[in-house]
């Protein structure tokens, strides 16, 4: 039995203690689950190419991060960004639950907005926790762009947040010093006088009634029911 590479390892126990970490920063800097997924694949492969000449296990979270960090930046250039999809969570148990999932939802919207490197440094900098010298060594920037950086996304999220707080309250409350019309009660329509009985006239005799179909309402149903399939199956194709 041949023996493994040390190396691959090595490489095996990262991805197993560090990949799900990394698949939550993926997910903040790509917006969706399927994007973070090929964002984390492709800075595990590449971590995994230059395993060797990265010098120690100390290098290589932070060499991940950056390839995942400069491959979004680059995704993002090349592609449409409109309103990206959201996780959503199986279950919401409660209304709290259901604020916080809206409150992410509205966080995330604004967050996606952003320039690609103002988003990262956010990410990095709240999410991560880095210092903002860890932050310039990660994204090969000054300390001082990462300042920079860090103020003009905060400054531009409150003040987008806010415009969406107030654009909210502007829907759900009617302008001020304004009251609802009141509505004008409508006259009962009169009821038409009954027309005379008719005098009696004989009996009428029944219509002759026709043989029910094979199999009766139950074949109907099925006929019906595979109808509406076979339609429902052309619309999918």
């Amino acid at each position: 039995m041949a023996a493994r590479d040390p190396l691959e390892e090595e490489f095996r126990e990262f991805v197993a203690a560090r990949s799900a970490a990394l698949l939550r920063t993926a997910y903040l800097l790509a917006g969706d689950w399927a994007t973070a997924e090929d964002l984390l694949q492709t800075a595990l492969t590449k971590t995994y190419l230059a395993w060797k000449r990265l010098g120690g296990i100390e290098a290589i979270e932070p060499y991940a991060r950056r390839v995942m960090v400069n491959t979004s930046t680059s995704w993002w250039r090349r592609r449409w960004h409109g309103e990206r999809p959201t996780e959503v969570l199986p279950e919401l148990a409660g209304t709290d639950e259901i604020e916080q999932q809206l409150d992410r939802d509205v966080l995330w919207r604004h967050l996606s907005a952003l320039p690609a490197r103002q988003r990262a440094v956010l990410v990095l900098r709240f999410y991560e926790d880095l210092s903002e010298a860890q932050t310039a060594a990660l994204l090969e920037i000054s300390p001082g762009t990462v300042k920079s950086q860090t103020s003009r996304a905060l400054g531009t999220l409150r003040r987008r947040l806010g415009e969406a707080a107030a654009a909210e309250l502007a829907e759900r409350e009617p302008a001020a010093g304004t009251r609802p019309t009141p509505r004008t009660p409508e006259r009962p329509t009169p009821r038409p006088a009954r027309p005379a009985a008719a005098p009696p006239t004989a009996p009428v005799p029944p219509p002759a009634t026709r043989s029910a179909a094979p199999g009766g309402p139950a074949r109907a149903a099925a006929l019906a029911g595979g109808t509406s399939t076979a339609a429902s199956g052309r619309e999918t194709r």
